[in-house]
């Protein structure tokens, strides 16, 4: 997978661009970002599918606690239509800070997830389903017919997520930008296709990373904060000592989301944040950290911000997802 995630904070017009410059520079996967103070991401995925010719559409991570599964399964096989069978179902638990603010309890998120997908497809297979796990649905099923497969790619950082998806799905997003952070999941997607049936056909582990590139190094890395600053409030424990965060740095981040000041969220970013959640810097300095992720990963999603100027940005990354790939 060459990948790329745009996030509707822009006018949709200006997203379906972009996603016309990364299908001619070479991706062949789209995600479009799923938060609730964006624009809405089916309807971006469906102007990109109407505005573009192969590259796959698809949401990450839909989140099955904000849209009930059953909702979500028929808005994913809807956009498998009228993308003429391109869509891909990214689904994720989300960010428990976002979800905050919701008022949503992020209970059980392993099972929530795995639970969510499997219902879909089943709906897509045309059955009739009744559930009642993390959500519940009675003779539940989708009135129309689904044609072509479409493949389920699970956005995950935990050991257990990440295991329930090699052995289950046909994918892991895995949200992180450092090369130690991949050498560890590596390990833990070896444990789940230990267990996976050889029926469920091939995996693709995925490094899903925030990227920022741009001549001026500076530029990109003060442009990575943003979405570092929700990656760092929302990474674990193990996960912050492996790279040297003080808890308390990244708890205050996060709790500056929580409040909706996302000013002093993003200024406690530290460079050790950004060094560690991010692949931001040069054309030079992004490609040689993409090459140490890809002695893990067998795709790599470039996720936002991209860089100051995301049109270049969009060109930096293909050529450099092409030279680490062929090479």
């Amino acid at each position: 997978m060459h990948g790329i995630e745009l996030t509707p904070e822009h006018q949709v017009a200006e997203i379906v661009d972009r996603a016309q410059t990364a299908e001619r520079n070479g991706f062949d996967t789209l995600f479009a970002a799923c938060h609730y103070f964006n624009r809405d991401p089916f309807v971006t995925l469906d102007r990109i599918a109407a505005a573009t010719d192969e590259i796959r559409v698809g949401p990450a991570a839909a989140n099955p606690y904000v849209v009930h599964p059953v909702q979500l399964a028929s808005q994913i096989a809807t956009l498998q239509e009228v993308s003429d069978g391109r869509a891909v179902f990214g689904i994720g638990p989300g960010d428990k800070s976002t979800l905050s603010g919701l008022g949503v309890e992020r209970d059980k998120p392993l099972r929530r997830v795995l639970e969510s997908f499997k219902v879909a497809q089943d709906l897509w297979a045309g059955e009739r389903v009744s559930h009642d796990g993390t959500f519940t649905a009675t003779d539940a099923g989708l009135e129309y017919d689904v044609d072509g497969e479409i493949p389920v790619y699970v956005g995950g950082q935990g050991p257990h997520m990440i295991r329930m998806s090699a052995k289950h799905a046909d994918g892991l997003l895995y949200n992180a930008s450092h090369p130690d952070d991949f050498a560890w999941a590596s390990e833990q997607v070896e444990k789940g296709l230990a267990d996976r049936p050889d029926e469920r056909g091939e995996f693709e582990f995925a490094a899903y990373a925030s990227v920022s590139v741009a001549e001026d190094a500076e530029a990109a890395r003060e442009l990575a904060r943003q979405p570092v600053a929700f990656i760092a409030s929302g990474a674990a424990p193990p996960v912050l000592d492996r790279h040297g965060i003080a808890r308390e740095q990244a708890a205050a981040v996060g709790d500056a989301i929580e409040r909706g000041d996302f000013g002093e969220a993003f200024a406690a970013v530290t460079p050790e944040m950004i060094d560690a959640f991010s692949v931001a810097g040069t054309p030079a300095d992004v490609e040689a950290r993409i090459d140490e992720i890809m002695e893990y990963a067998d795709g790599f999603v470039a996720g936002t911000p991209l860089g100051p100027d995301q049109e270049s940005a969009i060109a930096h990354l293909g050529a450099a997802l092409d030279r680490t790939t062929r090479e």
